[in-house]
C-alpha cells in the first residue's frame, strides 16, 4: 500500500511467523517443517512469511494448531471474518456464556442412535461425575467397576 499501512497479508505475517517461531519452526527447513505440519506447500508458507500472500482459509485451523494462535484471530487478520462477526460468536459460544455440553447433546454429537448405548454413555458420565465430586466413593471398583456393573 502506498500509504505505509501494512496490508493484510503482511499483518498475518507479522503474527504467525513469530508465533510459528516461539512453537519451533526456527532454522533450517523450518519452513518445510511448518509446511508438512499445516498441509500447505513450502512455497506458499514462503509467501505467507514474507508477507506476500494470505493462505487459503482451509489452512488457518492448521496454522492456528501448530503456532498455538487463537483460530480467531487469524480469521480476522486474514479478512474471513471482521472483528464484529467473531464478537457476535464469541457472545454465543458456550464457553463464553457458561453453558455446558449436555450429555444427550454430547451422545448426538457422537452418533449414539441406539437407546442402550446412550444409556449407557449417560451412566458412566453420571458415574465419572460422582467420581470426580468424590474421589473416595470407589465401593464398587471390587465388582469390575463402572463397565461391569452396566
Amino acid at each position: 500500500m502506498t500509504d505505509g499501512t501494512p496490508t493484510r497479508a503482511r499483518r498475518f505475517a507479522d503474527i504467525v511467523v513469530p508465533a510459528a517461531e516461539r512453537a519451533g519452526y526456527t532454522g533450517h527447513g523450518a519452513k518445510a517443517r511448518f509446511a508438512r505440519d499445516t498441509g500447505m506447500t513450502e512455497s506458499s508458507v514462503s509467501r505467507m512469511w514474507l508477507g506476500n500472500a494470505l493462505p487459503e482459509a482451509r489452512f488457518y485451523e492448521a496454522i492456528a494448531q501448530v503456532t498455538g494462535l487463537q483460530l480467531g484471530t487469524l480469521l480476522v487478520e486474514g479478512g474471513v471474518l471482521s472483528h464484529e462477526a467473531l464478537q457476535s460468536l464469541s457472545e454465543t459460544d458456550r464457553t463464553q456464556v457458561g453453558s455446558a455440553l449436555t450429555p444427550e447433546e454430547a451422545a448426538d454429537r457422537l452418533g449414539l442412535k441406539d437407546e442402550v448405548g446412550r444409556q449407557m454413555f449417560y451412566a458412566t458420565y453420571e458415574r465419572l461425575k460422582r467420581l470426580q465430586d468424590d474421589p473416595s466413593d470407589h465401593a464398587d471398583t471390587d465388582h469390575g467397576g463402572t463397565a461391569a456393573q452396566l
